[in-house]
């Protein structure tokens, strides 16, 4: 099995080695954190800003479910972009620092994500036990695993930070949310994102708010976020600034057409969601469609206190990338 796993590896490695300018795969997950993507594929904003740098770019899309999975694609050499949580970007970033030296390209908005609970009996993260399993995209790497260990560690104190682990499981975000909804399963939380978090409190009476991410990193913040190696950076210039570009225009259309961002949505993600949460998720004034990223030291320092990273950030710029697009960032 290790054999095979390493041909299969190095086979996505040799798809992945260095092209010319004009080709870039870009790995999504789910959900509306995500919009900024389905905006720039549907209107074809890449492209758009490709010919303006004078190159034809072909821009590839996959979809993936945990920030594990998303960096083992990238580091393999089968995406060129990744599109994760903050968490999972310092993971990479502090495992690859000297080497593929991967960092952040852009933020997707800052959004606040819930953890949420249908068990009548838990109202804070206190009053969870053996017997509840809360869902998550990646065990211990995700943002929300990340954001709930800091959440730990402010009640309890940084040498428990990895208290509530146990209860932990991954689990891609529509199947948590549809736990939550029907109820009498294991998974009796799902720290998620929108929309899925605002459908479990629609439509599971029982389900309540336990954990809103903001009030742990102390404000509106940036959970999810674009990364890159510097190899590709360095090798497809023209083309990483016609993707900020296009990502710069996503959000500001998203920004200022709350509707038209919801049908791109629901048309792109062949989504069911009810469009009327859609347009309440992007009219809440906590949302903020900006590419800098906004809030992600307080989690990284965090991360290098507990010892899940081993390089200490002294500033967000040690782990996103140098570019003017975002030097408003935090």
């Amino acid at each position: 099995m290790k054999r095979a796993l390493a041909a299969t590896l190095a086979a996505l490695a040799m798809h992945g080695v260095a092209h010319a300018e004009g080709r870039i795969r870009i790995a999504e997950q789910y959900g509306v954190t995500y919009l900024l993507l389905n905006i720039a594929q549907e209107q074809k904003l890449i492209e758009k800003h490709g010919k303006a740098q004078g190159v034809d770019i072909k821009v590839e899309w996959t979809q993936l479910s945990g920030g594990a999975a998303i960096n083992d694609a990238l580091l393999s050499g089968a995406i060129d972009i990744a599109g994760a949580g903050v968490g999972p970007l310092l993971t990479i970033w502090d495992r690859t620092k000297g080497r593929q030296d991967v960092r952040g390209v852009a933020a997707l908005g800052s959004f606040p994500y819930y953890l949420v609970s249908n068990n009548p009996k838990v109202k804070t993260i206190a009053d969870f036990t053996d017997k509840d399993r809360i869902g998550l995209p990646a065990v211990t790497v995700s943002v929300q695993a990340r954001i709930l260990q800091m959440a730990v560690a402010q009640k309890w104190g940084d040498k428990d930070f990895a208290r509530l682990d146990k209860l932990t499981q991954t689990l891609p975000h529509p199947d948590a949310a549809a736990a939550i909804i029907a109820g009498g399963t294991e998974i009796s939380g799902h720290f998620g994102s929108p929309p899925f978090q605002e459908q479990e409190l629609a439509q599971n009476p029982n389900a309540r708010i336990v954990l809103n991410s903001y009030e742990v990193q102390g404000g509106p913040s940036s959970s999810t976020v674009l990364y890159a190696t510097e190899k590709y950076r360095k090798e497809n210039p023209k083309t990483y600034r016609a993707f900020v570009s296009a990502l710069a225009e996503a959000a500001d259309y998203a920004a200022k057409n709350p509707e038209g961002a919801a049908d791109i949505y629901l048309r792109t993600n062949k989504s069911k969601v009810d469009r009327a949460i859609l347009l309440k998720i992007f009219r809440n004034p906590e949302v903020q469609f900006k590419i800098a990223p906004q809030n992600t030291l307080t989690l990284a320092q965090f991360m290098h206190r507990v010892g899940a990273i081993k390089n200490k950030p002294e500033n967000w710029r040690d782990y996103f990338f140098d570019d003017p697009a975002i030097g408003q960032g935090g």
